[in-house]
């Protein structure tokens, strides 16, 4: 059994690394994640444009990233390798350049490709000088040849972005609560783009089941989905449960009987989050509200409207049944509710974050010289080095989107092993001055993923944990990609 398990291991390192994962997440941030944070930001619209235009925007049409490169003191630009980096204490960085497009009254006027900043590179990545090369390779470039690759190169200091261990996002749990005035609670993590919101349900002494998300503090479920398109009271319990009917659900269709159509809804959520304006503003903005901020994952235009309504009576139906007992509480510990966050994921957010600042500080640029009666060209607005040094100042502190701290930490190369077990630390949010047991504990579901042993003694003991020797994490599939292989097999949406 041993023979054949060395024989095994041994094959599986010739095929994987210990930082494939973390590889593989940077590879998918350049190639994917790039376009969708673009395709999020891909029209600006500034507020004051000339007199005698009607229509203006400028446009984001096309992202790429190039090979690791240096601008040397003469002006000019060659080719970087990690060694030379580490060497000159430069950061091991890429040009990342975008097309931008500038229309006016719907025509376009100016094109021009423009370098938005310089991104820091993996080692061993695609976009990399040591990707695929062989040993001999290496040491030809003055490179090591046992180079395990999965970090960054910030300033000549090595680098790595830690893993964190977070919530599932999008995820329905129900579990019980000891502090709050409901005893068993409906937690749910809405992500879209950067943000993260909060949902919760609830069900009180008097037997109303409350909905909290943002603003929206508490307001009866029931309304909330009539507000968002489901209005008959037959509807909503068929979509609740088709095969039986709750008590409960009967008990709050009475309460708000009197509720008859979308516009009572509306302004009932309003009155209920004082929103004191005159009733068709205030209809209008729970509108924007439900759709900005109401399960964002499902969709933000008007038409996910009813959408979000079904899922809400699907999420009723499992508070119920956990409630009386029928389905077991959901264990947040599970690791089927969690997921990982790697080097991809993280500066992922960071990127959405900084671009924002770079579109906002383009926009002013326009609007103030727009102000002194000139039309400015786009190509002197958009100033790189403002997203570049705001990149390489998270990646040097450590200090990350959401006030989150020791995210990049400097690489421990006191010993190989030492390195390699760096590289795959994992790290929980929570913190370390409070008790969290739970949280702490070794679960069933560790097993094969995590290493239970390797974690530190004192405050931080279960918080920081480390992946096991051949675990591999996978990576999310896109939705839209899975539903469009399901249609091609066949398979209809049943609404």
């Amino acid at each position: 059994m041993y023979k054949y398990g060395k024989t095994l291991i041994q094959k599986y390192f010739e095929e994987q690394s210990f930082v494939d994962s973390d590889i593989e997440s940077f590879n998918n941030f350049i190639d994917r994640e790039l376009f969708n944070i673009i395709e999020e930001n891909r029209e600006i619209v500034p507020a004051i444009i000339p007199h005698n235009i009607d229509e203006f925007k400028i446009r984001f049409d096309k992202i790429w990233v190039e090979k690791p490169k240096m601008t040397e003191a003469d002006g000019s630009i060659r080719n970087i390798y990690p060694t030379e980096a580490r060497l000159r204490k430069i950061t091991y960085s890429a040009p990342c350049w975008i097309t931008v497009s500038a229309h006016i009254n719907g025509v376009q006027r100016e094109s021009l490709d423009t370098q938005i900043g310089n991104l820091p590179i993996m080692l061993k990545s695609k976009w990399c000088h040591l990707y695929k090369l062989s040993r001999e390779e290496l040491i030809a470039k003055g490179e090591d040849p046992d180079e395990p690759g999965g970090y960054f190169i910030i300033n000549g200091t090595e680098k790595v972005l830690i893993t964190i261990e977070d919530l599932a996002s999008n995820r329905f749990l129900v579990e019980r609560d000891a502090t709050g005035p409901s005893e068993i609670v409906g937690k749910l993590f809405s992500e879209y783009g950067s943000f993260k919101i909060p949902h919760t349900i609830e069900k009180m002494k008097d037997g109303i089941f409350y909905l909290t998300f943002t603003r929206v503090k508490r307001i009866p479920i029931i309304v909330v989905i009539k507000a968002l398109g489901l209005l008959k009271d037959e509807e909503i319990t068929k979509f609740i449960s088709p095969e039986r009917q709750f008590d409960e659900v009967i008990i709050n269709l009475l309460e708000f009987v009197n509720i008859k159509n979308e516009e009572e809804s509306l302004d009932y959520i309003a009155k209920k989050i004082g929103i004191t304006q005159a009733k068709e503003v205030r209809i209008e903005r729970v509108k924007e509200i439900m759709d900005k901020y109401l399960l964002p994952h499902l969709g933000i235009k008007p038409e996910d409207r009813i959408f979000k309504a079904y899922n809400l009576c699907k999420m009723l139906k499992k508070y119920i049944l956990v409630s009386n007992g029928e389905l077991s509480l959901d264990d947040k510990d599970h690791y089927m509710n969690k997921r990982l966050k790697m080097s991809g994921d993280l500066l992922a957010d960071l990127l959405r974050l900084n671009l924002k600042v770079l579109i906002g500080d383009l926009l002013y640029n326009f609007q103030r010289i727009v102000k002194r009666g000139k039309f400015p060209s786009i190509k002197n607005l958009i100033r790189d080095k403002l997203l570049t040094q705001r990149i390489y100042s998270s990646m040097a502190t450590g200090v990350w989107v959401g006030g989150r701290k020791g995210i990049s930490q400097r690489i421990q190369r006191l010993n190989y092993l030492e390195t390699l077990s760096h590289l795959q630390r994992v790290v929980s949010p929570l913190s370390a001055s409070q008790e969290n047991f739970e949280a702490r504990e070794l679960h069933t579901t560790h097993l094969g993923r995590l290493c239970p042993i390797e974690t530190p003694e004192g405050t931080n003991i279960g918080l920081r944990k480390n992946l096991s020797l051949l675990c591999t994490i996978s990576a999310g599939s896109n939705e839209d990609e899975i539903l469009k292989s399901l249609k091609g097999m066949g398979l209809k949406v049943v609404k």
